[in-house]
């Protein structure tokens, strides 16, 4: 695991637009880098498979988005990212981390629940669908019960850890 690049981009993007029905853009992207979000990315074989960006606060964060490209679902890319995404929160002395989640979306609500994650809050009609719209479930993980180490997965190259205190955030670079 690495922090992303504006070179990473368009491989992120390609992944976004693949597996969300309604994709952050280019621009999305590029904004996040440009305002010092911990943006992420991971490489299998030298293949980037997945990606998260998290928004740090003062002492908070808010996970604004995560992804694993179709072909590497379901192997533990999406729970080690997560997880990365934790660690780093807590070594930075972050007490929660947030995110919104489709309510569709029964697979990332049970990631996220194992994860430590628990419902705070409910955003009506904040998402866009078929349909129209759907509400957001507002999910939240205090970092100090997080502590506990989590599964990694094997196949990726993971290099942030507990000690990522280092990372500088995309705009520190």
């Amino acid at each position: 695991m690495r922090l992303m690049t504006i070179a990473d981009v368009d491989a992120v993007l390609a992944i976004e637009q693949a597996v969300q029905a309604y994709p952050w853009t280019h621009g999305n992207f590029c904004a996040a880098l440009d305002s010092a979000y911990l943006c992420c990315v991971d490489e299998v074989a030298g293949e980037l498979c997945s990606y998260a960006v998290l928004m740090p606060g003062v002492d908070e964060a808010e996970l604004l988005t995560i992804g694993v490209a179709a072909a590497h679902q379901r192997k533990g890319l999406g729970r080690a990212m997560l997880s990365a995404m934790l660690e780093v929160a807590c070594a930075r002395q972050l007490s929660r981390v947030f995110l919104e989640v489709r309510v569709s979306n029964p697979g990332a609500i049970a990631l996220y629940r194992r994860a430590g994650f628990t419902e705070v809050g409910m955003r009506r009609a904040y998402y866009r669908n078929e349909k129209g719209s759907e509400d957001a479930m507002v999910m939240a993980c205090n970092i100090s019960s997080h502590l506990a180490p989590q599964p990694r997965a094997g196949e990726g190259n993971n290099k942030l850890s507990a000690n990522s205190t280092s990372l500088p955030l995309a705009g520190e670079r």
